[in-house]
């Protein structure tokens, strides 16, 4: 994995490598260096081991995630600031299975540096609000499922709230 600057400045060597090759008249070898320069472009802003995790996340592989995201040694230096979210994002996704309180800091550090989809976030204040819920904090669960329930605009996470209203009541 390169540092995060590094990627940026190979892709601009890259792109200065590819006006060299128009200049000379080689115009498809041009565009091709371009489309080189691109992919750091790319995983400038998509880390390619935030990818990785997200793969084995879908695939409900907990230590496949855990593993890639083991790759990532400094994510302050590594990341841009959303990326940075997405890692905690899925180490307190991952958490939430064996240590809660592990999981409550990072999904707060998550919500704190901000996803950039509505619907992460909404599913990372839903699992504080199961959190919050599991350690008797009812108004903070009820308050994050309100803002949850305000993130979801497609309904995808309705019956997980629906669920999780119904516990509450049994509280």
């Amino acid at each position: 994995m390169f540092h995060k600057n590094i990627k940026l400045i190979l892709a601009g060597l890259i792109s200065a490598w590819a006006v060299y090759q128009f200049t000379l008249g080689n115009i498809m070898n041009g565009i091709s260096i371009l489309l080189l320069a691109g992919i750091f472009v790319l995983f400038y802003f998509k880390n390619e081991f935030i990818l990785l995790a997200f793969l084995q996340l879908r695939k409900q592989n907990f230590e496949g995630t855990k593993k890639w995201l083991g790759y990532i040694k400094n994510p302050e230096a590594a990341l841009i600031v959303k990326q940075q979210g997405y890692f905690n994002y899925l180490h307190g996704i991952i958490l939430s299975q064996t240590n809660i309180t592990q999981a409550e800091k990072f999904l707060r550090k998550a919500v704190k540096l901000g996803l950039p989809m509505d619907h992460d976030l909404a599913m990372a204040k839903l699992q504080l609000a199961g959190i919050a819920m599991t350690k008797r904090r009812k108004r903070e669960a009820t308050i994050l499922m309100g803002e949850a329930k305000k993130l979801d605009k497609h309904g995808m996470l309705k019956d997980q709230m629906k669920m999780m209203k119904d516990q509450m009541k049994k509280i």
